[in-house]
């Protein structure tokens, strides 16, 4: 690989724009780049794998629909049709329809003073919405960042993967980790946990220089892309069944997975 492709490669083009954050002419670069080197295909494709892992745990409710409030509030607001008023040929009814116009003029006065007072109420909920809108903005920016952030760690090349697989008592458990050495950092990617029962719970542990250290506790309800303790020189990473709430110890005899970090 030659030292323009791994300057590209290192400088984070290609993270920000599987995630929209490109601007047009960095879009443009990154697209020749994907086309023309065969090695940022195969990178570009990678990242879009570790871009659903780290989705799972970056999941962002959209904004609150602000257009659909105008538009129901335009539908809510009522049509004056325009009635033709009747020609009188006698004098003395005009009196009769300049009272008749009176009312109205009064009563028209009357309803768009609701009117202005209902607009002004609804202006404030509006400005409301427009700052929960910026807060949402705000918190989508962020967690935006935080992908970015998972990507650049999936992505280096000192990050590790390790798939462990259950055994027989445990066939449909399914976990990755990420172990980035240089970094000093850990991530577990639960796929796949078999129901236990309420009293008992997955455990992983970290195999040290003949001791067994605690990383926590496995839970399928928290399917995403966790952190985990970093074991400095472990040998392997082991999962155990624990009673709920976890043990200080491991129980080997209850072990369901295991791989090898060496």
């Amino acid at each position: 690989m030659n030292e323009k492709i791994n300057t590209f490669l290192s400088s984070g083009l290609l993270e920000k724009y599987l995630i929209g954050a490109t601007s047009p002419a960095e879009t443009e670069q990154v697209e020749t780049f994907i086309s023309k080197y065969p090695e940022v295909q195969n990178a570009y494709n990678t990242l879009q794998h570790n871009l659903e892992v780290v989705a799972k745990s970056n999941a962002v409710e959209a904004p609150k629909n602000i257009l659909n409030h105008i538009l129901e509030e335009l539908d809510e607001a009522p049509v004056i049709n325009m009635a033709s008023t009747n020609k009188y040929k006698k004098w003395y009814k005009l009196s009769i329809a300049a009272c008749f116009a009176a009312l109205l003029f009064a009563g028209t006065s009357i309803y768009y003073y609701d009117q202005a007072q209902k607009l002004e109420s609804d202006t404030v909920v509006f400005d409301e919405e427009i700052w929960d809108l910026r807060d949402d903005i705000a918190e989508n920016r962020k967690a935006l960042d935080a992908v970015y952030r998972q990507l650049l760690k999936l992505n280096d090349p000192e990050t590790a993967k390790y798939i462990i697989n259950g055994n027989e008592r445990a066939k449909e458990l399914k976990t990755v980790a990420y172990i980035n050495p240089k970094e000093k950092t850990s991530m577990i990617d639960v796929v796949s946990l078999p129901e236990l029962p309420d009293e008992q719970c997955y455990q992983i542990w970290a195999e040290l220089q003949g001791k067994m250290i605690s990383l926590g506790i496995l839970n399928e309800a928290d399917r995403q892309l966790i952190n985990i303790p970093y074991a400095e020189d472990a040998l392997a990473l082991n999962i155990t069944i624990e009673p709920k709430g976890g043990n200080k110890i491991a129980s080997l005899e209850n072990k369901v997975a295991e791989i090898s970090l060496q």
